[in-house]
């Protein structure tokens, strides 16, 4: 069932709202909220409840829910943890549609703490209500003077207008952006804390924020992801909408992630898997405050270029040399200005370097009217999606701005299409006349470049159209326990997963028969349930290339594995054809705790176990998306047919990671993991079969078979 995200509005816009725990005091936790939106004018009812006062800070007071005069929409819990599920409780009674529980010492602090917050959130259920918290500092709607929230950053200045809406799991770091994004100028009206996330998630308030008018960019802080399926609804729903998601997710280390789980009681989860997961849906993620606010600040331009390119106009050829650097690091495109547009750029300075970046050197400077023309080459001949243009301290000069601004200016109203982008350093009021203008203005030039790199990886989200649902495969009917090799095998063969041919057998000379057959050279195996890393007891024989070599294999493979593990169960020996001549691949599953079933691709042998050249996909996706996977490991070109070699059959590897995924997504909770390795991708045409395979069986629990 998809979430409905409008039933935040109680929370997130009321019309009237309680303070349980109230204070005369403003600057206490329950006094704050009262005093805020006071001082903001809040248009809706403000109902203070305490029973020891019979008026706060000049309202009239209540001593029980019960005796309020009306019914409020949403209600702020500020008692201490001993009561306040009994306030839940009684606030779901009246009939509150909502509830921002700033208590803490529940799920973050021991499982005590967790079953009395797994009570409150029931108790709100119950009722149909929707609870933010516990443990949270609350939220702001500056737009209507809204402020269940007890920080004290607003004694240094209240939020500015805008439309960047911020959504954070910590209270104390979704604070934080605000100021600074307030310091920067950049409005952002809207900020939503979750803490516990004991109901509502950040996934909800992402998809709140999606589908709220007054917001065109979402900033997110995440310390770990709770409810998978919302947070994907979440993010689904802004990517259709054209709202860019810029996300900081902390708990990249492993220090990182523990200290995740215990400030939130979040499931951090594999960081590479949350990684793939949000690319999917188009979230650009940020590595510090100031890279989420440099994007969400370009993204407030609302244009977003698929398929950026960067063309460049600069006084400085280092500065030339320097953003060239930070495009190419990221994989932002700066193709060459044309030949006869570079021609004609040197006809009007000589000693321009007129190639991209376009050095016009500070000669045009002496006649500002070179400036425009530059410019409009750049954009009018050389094409480019997005525009940055380095003038240093000259773009911030009083005696050279205000005819800068005219030429640039011209030329950016002829192409409002494109992305603009300076790089000046110039005083604060300057600054606001460049933007005014319809400028982008940043002092530090690759910063530039990264919001530019970013614009163009939403645009890419936005226009790529939605992948064709894949196909299935045939009902999966999984064993009771992990099964062998060639069981294995026989699973994934029917849910169309080609292998190499093999035969397993019992005895030395029937070892013989099965080889000379399938043609020497071959590869033999033990084959048991209870031997899955068969190589650690010499469980592997490759090269067999006789009849006599397989008799003599098989006794050596019994002889081993009755001295390596005598409990275990032999079903035999696997006698397989030995492939040669392709590239070896790795194809995986393994069922992440937050986004289940994730399948992995890459390269075999020292691609994977040194360089870590593996690439993450949610289960399931059809073949477009497999073969995107393909692409984008880092040793693609040898897949493509790297120095004379024939290329692979991507075509039959897409379909066979494809049909993976589909198996691994029908399979359920009880399939903990694939293994494929190797996947022999063969020469172009001629298919890929998979050489070994590994499915491990758990519980729905996740406890192994």
């Amino acid at each position: 069932m998809k979430p409905d995200f409008s039933s935040l509005t109680p929370l997130l816009a009321p019309r009237s709202v309680a303070v349980i725990g109230a204070s005369d005091d403003p600057t206490r936790i329950g006094g704050r909220p009262i005093a805020y939106m006071r001082a903001q004018g809040f248009r809706g009812a403000i109902f203070p409840v305490n029973p020891k006062r019979a008026e706060i800070q000049g309202l009239p007071a209540y001593p029980t829910i019960e005796s309020l005069p009306e019914t409020p929409d949403v209600a702020i819990v500020a008692v201490p943890a001993a009561g306040a599920v009994a306030m839940v409780e009684a606030l779901g009674q009246r009939g509150v549609k909502g509830a921002i529980v700033f208590t803490a010492g529940f799920a973050e602090v021991d499982a005590d703490g967790a079953a009395e917050q797994a009570r409150m959130i029931a108790a709100a259920r119950a009722h149909g209500m929707r609870l933010l918290g516990p443990n949270c500092l609350g939220l702001f709607n500056a737009r209507i003077g809204f402020y269940p929230i007890f920080s004290s950053s607003f004694e240094t200045g209240w939020p500015r207008p805008g439309r960047i809406g911020i959504a954070s799991q910590s209270g104390a770091y979704g604070t934080h952006l605000f100021v600074v994004a307030r310091n920067r100028g950049l409005g952002t009206p809207i900020c939503v804390t979750t803490g516990n996330e004991g109901d509502v998630t950040l996934g909800d308030v992402i998809g709140w924020l999606a589908e709220d008018s007054e917001t065109d960019v979402i900033a997110a802080y995440a310390e770990g992801i709770r409810a998978a399926d919302g947070l994907i609804a979440a993010l689904e729903r802004a990517r259709a909408a054209r709202k860019p998601v810029v996300m900081m997710k902390v708990g990249r280390s492993a220090l990182g992630q523990a200290a995740a789980r215990s400030h939130t009681a979040s499931i951090a989860g594999d960081d590479a898997v949350t990684e793939a997961v949000l690319a999917e849906f188009g979230v650009v993620r940020a590595r510090s405050t100031e890279e989420m606010l440099d994007i969400a600040y370009a993204a407030t331009k609302r244009i977003y270029p698929a398929g950026n390119t960067l063309g460049v106009i600069t006084v400085s050829g280092g500065a030339g040399v320097l953003i060239s650097d930070a495009a190419e690091q990221l994989g932002l495109a700066m193709p060459p200005m044309p030949a006869a547009a570079q021609a004609e750029l040197r006809g009007l300075v000589p000693f321009a370097a007129p190639r991209n970046p376009v050095d016009c050197t500070a000669q045009v400077f002496n006649e500002i009217s070179l400036v425009g023309r530059f410019a409009e080459a750049v954009v009018a001949e050389g094409g480019y999606a997005s525009v940055l243009a380095f003038f240093s301290q000259t773009g911030g000069a009083a005696s050279i701005a205000p005819k800068l601004r005219t030429q640039l200016g011209a030329g950016r109203a002829r192409h409002p299409e494109r992305l603009y982008a300076l790089s000046v350093l110039a005083a604060p009021d300057l600054v606001a006349e460049y933007e005014s203008d319809g400028f982008l203005v940043f002092e530090d030039p690759t910063r530039a470049v990264n919001a530019i790199h970013a614009m163009g990886r939403f645009g890419d989200a936005f226009a790529r159209a939605p992948s064709p649902p894949p196909s299935a495969v045939p009902a999966i009917v999984l064993p009771a326990a992990t099964p062998s090799e060639s069981e294995a095998k026989r699973i994934l063969a029917a849910a169309g997963i080609a292998c190499v041919p093999e035969q397993v057998v019992s005895s030395s000379e029937a070892a013989a028969t099965a080889a000379a057959a399938m043609g020497f050279p071959v590869v033999m195996k033990i084959v048991s349930p209870d031997i899955l890393h068969k190589t650690e007891i010499g469980g592997v024989l490759v090269g067999i290339a006789d009849a006599e070599a397989a008799r003599a294999g098989y006794a050596t493979l019994l002889a081993r594995a009755t001295a390596a593990r005598p409990a275990a169960r032999i079903e035999g020996v696997l006698v397989a054809k030995q492939v040669q001549g392709g590239v070896e691949c790795l194809l995986g599953i393994h069922r992440d705790p937050v986004f289940g079933p994730i399948a992995a691709f890459g390269l075999g042998g020292i691609f994977v176990e040194v360089l870590k050249d593996v690439v993450f996909r949610r289960c399931p996706f059809g073949e477009d998306v497999a073969r995107e996977m393909i692409g984008a490991i880092r040793g693609a070109a040898l897949l493509r047919g790297a120095r004379g070699r024939r290329p692979a059959d991507i075509a039959a590897l897409a379909q066979m990671l494809s049909r993976l995924s589909v198996f691994a997504a029908q399979a359920g909770e009880r399939l903990r993991a694939v293994d494929l390795n190797p996947v022999f991708a063969l020469p172009d045409g001629e298919g890929a079969l998979a050489a070994d395979a590994v499915l491990e069986i758990g519980e729905p629990d996740g406890h192994q078979l």
